[in-house]
């Protein structure tokens, strides 16, 4: 069982058993034996799989993914999200740390906007992930987003902030934009985010996104994300699926498709 599930990830992720066993450091023989279960994983190799897959090590281990319900809760590692009935999803420590330095982008960049407040950073958040997902077919940030009412909402947006609220990082202003109640978050302009996580096509993809979506208003980009595949295939309250950004419509759709692909 636990060979069929590592086989599902790695097609799900769209990877060839090749670089999967490159990234464990294995030949390809190897790695076939372990999808067709005859040979047991190292703890180092059922960790990279995690990481790379983007569950938590238990599910490696189980075989399975457990499926999240909504309260959120940090683990003491900070790289994990318990809910109810001991479900998880799990974020790698990678994308965590990218996670922070990209917000901190954004916010630099655009955060001072009178139209920028949470819902529009959420929203900008969903597209530089899904929209990188569906140009290059590889994960940027790899967060989870759940379908709410107004649209597409990051895990684990919550905690990050009050860590670098805490840490003098970011402060967090109740403000109205127009007659609509909004939460702005302000950087302190001494600190520079860390880019060297990024590479040059990623820093490209969210300075892309940022132009494009940083002056509309929460409105507007929520209405967007409803007209999405991936909050419109979803179900209320659960996590929206990155491999519906294949499915999209002219009208959100960002990749060039050749014809043969269409």
């Amino acid at each position: 069982m636990r060979g069929l599930f590592i086989s599902e990830l790695r097609k799900k992720h769209r990877l060839s058993q090749e670089s999967v066993a490159k990234r464990l450091g294995i030949t390809r023989p190897t790695y076939i034996q372990i999808e067709r279960g005859e040979r047991d994983l190292t703890i180092t190799e059922a960790e990279k799989l995690s990481e790379l897959f983007g569950v938590t090590l238990e599910d490696i281990r189980a075989g399975k993914v457990s499926i999240p319900l909504i309260k959120i809760e940090k683990s003491i590692k900070g790289n994990k999200i318990r809910k109810k009935e001991d479900a998880r999803i799990s974020i790698p420590q990678k994308n965590i740390e990218k996670f922070r330095q990209i917000l901190m982008h954004i916010l630099r960049k655009c955060g001072g906007k009178p139209n920028v407040g949470m819902t529009v950073i959420y929203k900008i958040l969903y597209f530089i992930d899904f929209d990188y997902y569906e140009k290059h077919e590889e994960q940027i940030m790899g967060l989870v987003y759940l379908k709410n009412t107004h649209g597409p909402t990051p895990y684990y947006f919550d905690e990050l902030i009050k860590e670098m609220k805490n840490r003098g990082i970011i402060e967090e202003l109740k403000s109205k934009f127009y007659i609509y109640p909004q939460t702005k978050y302000l950087i302190d302009p001494r600190i520079e985010p860390d880019l060297s996580i990024l590479n040059g096509r990623e820093i490209e993809h969210i300075d892309w996104e940022i132009a494009r979506l940083s002056d509309l208003t929460a409105s507007m980009l929520s209405e967007l994300s409803h007209r999405d595949v991936p909050w419109i295939s979803a179900e209320e309250g659960k996590p929206l699926d990155y491999e519906a950004v294949f499915y999209r419509t002219k009208d959100t759709s960002v990749r060039e498709y050749d014809a043969d692909e269409d």
